[in-house]
Formats: C-alpha cells, structure tokens, sequence
C-alpha cells in the first residue's frame, strides 16, 4: 500500500546482517526523481548489497526501505526500477536490438504506456548500425553501452548500477560516464550508483555518499554543485580537484576508524 505524496527511494534506519555477521550498519538515505547519487565506499562495506536491498532482492534485517511509498518488491513488479549490474550480462543469441528490448518484453503488461525507444536510444549511444549484430561482436564497451541502453529503455523512474563500468579501461570508462551523464539530463528518473572511482563519483553526482569499511555506515555526504550539463572538461576544473579531495578525506577517515 502506498503512502500518499510519498515519493522516491527512502531508507529508514535500514540494516543488514547475515547471521552474525553485520554488512550494513543502520542508514538513512534518499533519492529524488532527477537526482543522481553515488555511493562511494572501501570494498566489502555493503554497497552491492544495499542496492540488492532496494531492488527487493533482499530484505532489510532492521528498518525500511519504500520506493514512491510503496515496497522494493512492488516497485520492481510495476517496472519502476531498473537494475544495472557490473557485466553487461547480454544474452549471446539475441541481437542488439533484442537484448535491448529484453525488459520490455518480459512482463510487458507492466511496461510504461509510452516507454522510451530502444532503437532510438542506440542511435544516440552510437550503436544503431550494430542493431542487428550479436553481444560477441561487440568490445567490452559496446556491450556496456547495450546494457544502458536496455536499462534506460525499460522506462523506470529509478535506476540502480552496480559499478557497470568497473571492468573497463580507463579511458573508455571516462567516455562511458560522459555518455551516462548525457543520457540522464534530459531524464525524470532517479539514480543510484555505485563505484570505486573518485572522479566518476564526482562528474556524476549530485551527491557523494560515502560509506565506511563493514558494517557499512554512512560517514558523510558531499554535494557536487557543479553546473550541469557536465562536460569531459570539467574534470580540469579546480573545483572538480577540491570536491574529489574532499571525497577522498572522508574516505581516509573512515579507514582510519
């Protein structure tokens, strides 16, 4: 049952433990609508296993967790969430164009009346003449690139990404956060996401949240006040070196602890 004027991802003193073991200490947190935030943290501190909470796949041992007043498991049946993991995970027999419709086939009658299309969005991220090739004739990148797309296509209100760029090179990291910031300006949908990477976290975000070594806690949250729409060239903005510092202090403070 929802809650009425009750919007956006909210967790309430929400934990975890599995048995004896506490990866998630209590945490609030929240996300808007249009809002992007990361979060930032040592390995191990319970990051992939807050945004596995959120999706409803796991359930909070203390606390709640609500998305637009409702339950995890709700929104997900409703297609309100999207889940982006760090493999592309791109089925071998489906082309392009298929693997990127793959969500909006599944469960289609709760698709969004109007969802985005996917076509068009492989345009935009440069892949339409790759539509009808398969997931093995594509780099690593293109394969991401599918991913996002198949993500962004399904038509949520909120994304969850599990550093999706973690197992690329650096510089087709950097062009891949560019293209994910271009592809979130113009979109109502709020998003979640996880990384080990200051300046993704930084050139992203609208809020760094950054977590300390298990159980997870939150030691302190950084607003990014850059203009948006961001640009590759804003990561040789001073301001951007000062914010990732700033990150990067809260993150030493929570080793030092």
């Amino acid at each position: 049952m929802e809650s009425a004027g009750a919007t956006g991802i909210r967790a309430i003193g929400a934990s975890k433990h599995f048995g004896e073991l506490e990866a998630l200490a209590p945490f609030d947190l929240s996300v808007a609508r249009g809002e992007l935030v990361t979060l930032i943290g040592p390995s191990g501190c319970g990051k992939t296993t807050l945004l596995r909470m959120i999706a409803g796949l796991e359930s909070a041992t203390t606390g709640s967790i609500s998305i637009d007043g409702g339950t995890p498991t709700e929104a997900r049946a409703r297609k309100r969430i999207g889940f982006v993991p760090q493999a592309p995970a791109l089925l071998p027999w489906r082309t392009v164009t298929a693997n990127a419709r793959l969500l909006l086939d599944l469960n289609s009658s709760a698709n969004p009346a109007t969802p985005p299309d996917p076509a068009a969005l492989l345009d935009r991220v440069g892949l339409g003449e790759f539509a009808d090739a398969y997931p093995h004739e594509l780099s690593g990148g293109m394969q991401q690139r599918v991913s996002l797309v198949r993500a962004f296509a399904l038509g949520a209100s909120y994304l969850l990404m599990d550093e999706p760029f973690a197992s690329l090179d650096e510089m087709t990291r950097a062009d891949m956060r560019h293209l994910l910031a271009e592809l979130c300006e113009p979109a109502d949908i709020g998003v979640l996401f996880v990384t080990h990477s200051l300046a993704e976290a930084v050139f992203l975000s609208d809020r760094v949240v950054v977590m300390s070594p298990r159980p997870g806690r939150v030691l302190g949250t950084v607003d990014v006040d850059l203009p948006r729409p961001r640009r590759p060239e804003l990561e040789d903005d001073p301001r951007f070196f000062a914010l990732e510092s700033r990150v990067r202090a809260l993150l030493l403070s929570g080793v030092g602890r």
